[in-house]
C-alpha cells in the first residue's frame, strides 16, 4: 500500500484523474462483458463503447442498452453514470471525511483538479453539498417520474425501475434511456418533459451554484457569488436565445407535425446541459439548427457540475478578453469585475484546446466515415461535449470510428485541459534562462 501510495503522490493530480477514470472504465467493461449480465451477445467492442459513454455521461450508445443487457447490467450502467456524473474522487473523499474528520494533501489536490472552484468555497462543505444534493434531487425526480410512467400505463415494478435509471441519468446529465427512442413517445407528456428539465438543469448548473446557494440559505455566507451570477444569468440568456431560434425557425413538420414551445425549450435545455435526451428525430432537423445545437452542445453549461462541454465560464472569459481589447482597456473585466489572469490563462488554453480537438476529430473521422460532414460534426461535438445526442449514426460507425468516438467521449469526461496536463506535465521548475522576444500577432 505504501508503495502505491508513493506512486500516486509522485504523478500529478491530473494524471491521477485520468488513471482513475480509466480503472473504472475498463472495470465497467469487464462487468458488462460478462455473459449473465446481457439478454444478447455483445461485442467487446460495444461493452467499451457503452461503459465509456456511461462513465463519461455522455450516452451515445451503438447498441440498445435495454434489449442487450438484463438488469444487472442496466444497473452497471446506472452506477457508471452516477459516479461519473459525481465525480469518482467526490464518494472517496466525503467517505474519508465521514470516517477520519480529515482530508490529506493528496486528496486536496485532484478535487481541486477535478472541480475549479473560486477560493471562497470550502473543500469540506463543497463535498457535504455534492452528495447531499445529488441525493435530495434524485429521489425526487424518481417519485415523480414513478407518477408519470404509472400514469402512462407502465407496470409497477418496471415504473420503478424505469423511474430510478432515469432520474440518476437525468440529473446526472448521462442522457442513457432504456425507451430505444429517447423521449420521443413523451413529446407532449409536460411532466416527464419538466421533470427531466428540471434535474438535468439542477446538475448541469454545477455543485458551486448549489453549494453558494446552501451558504446563503444557511447564512454561512451574506451574498451570492460572482461565478453564480454569471453563470445564472449567461444560461438563462442562452437557454432563451435557443429556444426562441428553434422554435420561430424550425419547420413545424420538423418538430412532429406541430410547433411547440415545449419541444424547443427541451432540445435547447439537452444541447446545453449536455443531458442528450431528445423528443423529435434530430437526423430530421434543419441544418441551421443542427448547427445551433452544434455549438450549445460546444459550450455546454457549468463547471464543476455533471454537464460537459467547454462550459460557460470559458466563453465568458473570451468575450471579456476580446471586448476589454476592442474597447483598448488593459484590464480583463465582467460586470464590474476584473477577472484573475491565471482563470484567463485556463480558459485561453482550454478554448485553444477544445476548439482544436473538435476540428482534428471531426477531419479524422471525415477520413473514415461515410456521412455528411454535417453529421461527423454533430458525433463529434456531441462525444467531446459528453451530450449524447445523435442524427442517427453512431450505430452505423465503423469499429475504427467507434473507437475514435470512444476516446473522445473520455477526453470529454476527463476534461481536455487535465487530458493535456496528465499527458505533457511534469514536476520541474521553470527555465529562469528563457530569452524573451517579440512576436507579431
Amino acid at each position: 500500500m505504501s508503495f502505491i501510495k508513493k506512486i500516486l503522490n509522485s504523478t500529478t493530480p491530473q494524471l491521477n484523474i485520468l488513471l482513475g477514470f480509466l480503472v473504472y472504465v475498463l472495470i465497467g467493461f469487464v462487468l458488462l462483458a460478462l455473459p449473465f449480465m446481457q439478454k444478447v451477445d455483445v461485442p467487446l467492442l460495444d461493452s467499451l463503447f457503452i461503459s465509456t459513454s456511461a462513465l463519461s455521461t455522455t450516452g451515445l450508445v451503438t447498441i440498445s442498452v435495454f434489449d442487450s443487457y438484463n438488469f444487472a447490467g442496466q444497473f452497471v450502467v446506472m452506477c457508471l453514470f452516477q459516479i461519473g456524473g459525481i465525480g469518482y474522487m467526490t464518494l472517496t473523499t466525503y467517505f474519508l471525511l465521514k470516517t477520519t474528520r480529515t482530508i490529506s494533501k493528496w486528496h486536496s489536490k485532484i478535487i481541486g483538479a477535478e472541480f475549479t472552484m473560486p477560493k471562497t468555497i470550502n473543500i469540506r462543505d463543497f463535498l457535504k453539498s455534492v452528495i447531499i444534493f445529488t441525493i435530495v434531487m434524485e429521489v425526487l425526480g424518481a417519485i415523480v417520474f414513478f407518477i408519470a410512467f404509472k400514469q402512462e400505463g407502465m407496470e409497477t415494478m418496471s415504473s420503478i425501475w424505469s423511474s430510478v435509471f432515469h432520474s440518476v441519468s437525468a440529473f446526472c446529465t448521462a442522457g442513457f434511456s432504456l425507451n430505444n427512442d429517447s423521449f420521443m413517445m413523451f413529446k407532449d407528456n409536460a411532466l416527464v418533459n419538466v421533470t427531466i428539465s428540471v434535474l438535468a438543469i439542477s446538475g448541469s448548473l454545477g455543485f458551486i451554484v448549489s453549494t453558494d446557494l446552501w451558504n446563503r440559505i444557511t447564512g454561512k455566507s451574506k451574498k451570492i457569488t460572482f461565478t453564480t451570477k454569471m453563470i445564472f444569468y449567461s444560461f438563462i440568456i442562452l437557454l432563451s436565445v435557443g429556444t426562441i431560434i428553434i422554435y420561430f425557425s424550425e419547420p413545424a413538420t420538423h418538430l412532429n407535425g406541430e410547433r411547440s414551445l415545449l419541444t424547443s425549450f427541451f432540445q435547447t435545455m439537452t444541447a446545453m446541459t449536455t443531458v442528450g435526451f431528445n423528443t423529435i428525430d434530430m437526423g430530421a432537423l434543419s441544418k441551421p439548427i443542427i448547427m445551433l445545437l452544434i455549438f450549445l452542445m460546444y459550450l455546454g453549461a457549468s463547471p464543476s457540475g455533471t454537464a460537459g462541454g467547454m462550459k460557460i465560464t470559458t466563453l465568458i472569459a473570451m468575450i471579456s478578453i476580446l471586448w476589454s481589447r476592442l474597447t483598448g482597456k488593459k484590464k480583463i473585466h465582467f460586470m464590474k469585475r476584473k477577472i484573475p489572469f491565471e482563470r484567463l490563462y485556463v480558459a485561453t488554453s482550454t478554448f485553444i484546446l477544445y476548439t482544436s480537438l473538435v476540428f482534428f476529430m471531426t477531419f479524422l473521422l471525415c477520413f473514415i466515415e461515410p456521412h455528411s460532414l454535417d453529421k461527423i460534426l454533430f458525433e463529434v461535438a456531441s462525444a467531446l461535449g459528453t451530450v449524447g445526442l445523435s442524427t442517427g449514426i453512431t450505430g452505423d460507425l465503423s469499429e475504427l470510428g467507434k473507437i475514435i468516438i470512444t476516446l473522445i467521449m473520455f477526453i470529454g469526461r476527463v476534461g481536455v485541459l487535465t487530458f493535456g496536463f496528465a499527458l505533457l506535465s511534469r514536476k520541474i521548475q521553470e527555465d529562469q534562462d528563457l530569452i524573451e522576444d517579440d512576436l507579431a500577432v
